[in-house]
């Protein structure tokens, strides 16, 4: 894990544009959205997957860069004031606040951009870069992130009309996406045939809705410091979450089922999935 996060961390350096080059605020924003910390959990799901096909790391760099820009862009874009209007991320200043907010837009804008341009230019076979290309474009889109975004700002102060099942949606489309889209972008590198793509979708798919889970009682648990963003502001907007549909009880109940699946999920492909099992294990017990 650790090979595989300083893997993701350096290709990601290399990927960004240089800080002595024009425009200089942009490139030092996007930067700044990037390397100041981060748990690199889709890109280690890049790598994970990639592995127990016995892809080589280096067919694999190009698609964990790719999905860590799609998700850093998202965070920016998520902490802009016309969204969830966070002054803090991963202990760091957002960077609408170390910057400003137009740059801030445009960051997020070329970050996303960035992820294409890496992703379609991976040294894998021309139809494998095109499913990659689709897979990221689908999980980023209308039908995945910024969907899931959508129904959240929507669900925003209405927490009480939302059913559970609607809460597992939002999150499937808002945070599951990106994450399956990790997992399938390892798998078809190291052509990953349909059933075992069923069970990673499977997997992946717990995996998103665990850390959500996960991720709402840490907002009501932790504090900002250990969190490295604001604690408590899920409740301060009212927005829809675990602990406030079900209770912090049911809520805890739901992230052992969901631990359970992943375990069950991954059954088929025996010790060689212990890397996934092992990032699914983070997901249900992080404390930040």
């Amino acid at each position: 894990m650790a090979q595989w996060r300083a893997r993701a961390d350096a290709a990601l350096t290399a990927a960004l544009p240089a800080l002595d080059t024009a425009p200089r605020r942009l490139h030092a924003a996007m930067r700044h959205a990037v390397l100041l910390g981060g748990k690199r959990m889709r890109p280690m799901l890049v790598y994970a997957t990639g592995a127990l096909f016995d892809a080589a790391p280096a067919r694999l760099d190009a698609a964990a860069v790719a999905v860590e820009l799609i998700h850093a862009y998202s965070l920016v874009h998520d902490d802009l004031p016309s969204m969830d209007d966070d002054a803090l991320r991963r202990g760091q200043p957002t960077v609408h606040i170390a910057f400003d907010e137009a740059t801030a837009v445009l960051a997020g804008d070329a970050l996303q951009s960035l992820a294409f341009d890496a992703v379609a230019l991976a040294p894998v076979e021309p139809a494998v870069a095109l499913q990659l290309v689709r897979t990221l474009a689908e999980a980023a889109g209308a039908a995945g992130m910024c969907g899931g975004q959508a129904l959240d700002l929507a669900a925003t102060g209405a927490a009480k009309s939302l059913s559970i099942s609607e809460l597992e949606q939002l999150h499937a489309l808002k945070t599951g996406a990106l994450i399956r889209a990790a997992v399938r972008m390892g798998a078809l590198i190291g052509h990953a045939d349909d059933t075992a793509l069923a069970h990673l979708d499977r997997y992946a798919a717990a995996l998103g809705l665990a850390f959500q889970v996960r991720d709402d009682i840490l907002d009501v648990e932790g504090d900002s410091a250990t969190l490295g963003k604001t604690a408590g502001k899920d409740a301060a907007q009212a927005k829809a979450t675990f602990p406030a549909l079900l209770g912090m009880t049911h809520a805890r109940e739901r992230l052992d089922e969901l631990s359970r699946t992943l375990a069950d999920a991954l059954a088929p492909f025996g010790a060689a999935a212990a890397p996934l099992a092992a990032l699914g294990d983070y997901a249900v017990r992080r404390a930040h």
